[in-house]
């Protein structure tokens, strides 16, 4: 089970792996526009601290993993040794399949790295392919995620 929460929130009790929290939430709509199972947290409360340092880093804010920029993943890594990381992240991605009709849309979830380019763990998977306006497919090679990550070096 996952839970969506606010960044003002997550800043606020600094949340981490083993807390033990209260909360009221409401299920997702629509999956394919959300990575997480529940949203729209009211009434939340830390029960407990669980573990007095937790064993892996507090995740950064919201803009550190904007200026780091995003490197696709396979998400066969992800399952099996990103989840848990702080820099792995699954989520919903939407897709406007025509520039000229740009209310006709698909999702997707994808997965990402936004961790350091000499992880021993990374695994980029496959290219992804996005299909277009009368049967087109773009492509997102390599350069895409060079240019996306050209701001950092390898172990930063």
């Amino acid at each position: 089970m996952s839970v969506g929460i606010s960044e003002k929130l997550h800043e606020k009790h600094r949340l981490h792996s083993g807390m033990v929290v209260s909360l009221s939430c409401k299920a997702v709509e629509d999956p394919r526009l959300e990575s997480v199972d529940f949203y729209r947290v009211t009434g939340f409360k830390v029960l407990g601290q669980g573990e007095a340092e937790p064993a892996s880093p507090l995740p950064p804010s919201l803009a550190v993993y904007r200026e780091r920029g995003p490197r696709r993943l396979s998400a066969k890594t992800y399952e099996g040794a990103c989840a848990s990381c702080i820099w792995g992240c699954r989520m919903a991605v939407e897709i406007i399949v025509d520039q000229w009709k740009p209310w006709i849309r698909k999702y997707r979830v994808e997965t990402f790295c936004y961790g350091p380019k000499s992880c021993k763990h990374y695994r980029p998977g496959p290219n992804r392919k996005v299909g277009g306006r009368n049967g087109m497919v773009y492509v997102e090679e390599d350069w895409v995620d060079e240019m996306l990550t050209q701001n950092r070096g390898d172990d930063e």
